[in-house]
């Protein structure tokens, strides 16, 4: 029993001592490379705000934009090479 107390009192002693605090604020986590908060280079705008720079675009709305346009460009051949036609009520009746 008195061997269980020793050991609390040392270890309540070790807690109160400066030196486990400085070791404490050594284990705190720190976000060292999480490269949100760090800005390197230009800033980025939205794609309606400099329409005619997507170098200065935010990297999704560039490919939103992009995605748009190949589908656009896509679906646009689509309709000249088809003919544009879709089924019309007077195909049907033929």
């Amino acid at each position: 029993m008195a061997t269980l107390a020793a050991r609390q009192t040392v270890a309540l002693s070790r807690l109160s001592s400066s030196r486990t605090s400085v070791q404490a604020a050594s284990l705190v986590h720190r976000r060292g490379l999480a490269g949100a908060a760090d800005h390197h280079g230009p800033p980025k705008v939205n794609c309606w705000q400099d329409p005619m720079s997507p170098s200065k675009w935010k990297e999704e709305h560039f490919v939103i934009v992009s995605l748009s346009g190949w589908g656009l460009l896509f679906f646009g051949g689509y309709k000249l090479f088809t003919g544009g036609k879709g089924k019309n009520q007077e195909d049907l009746d033929l």
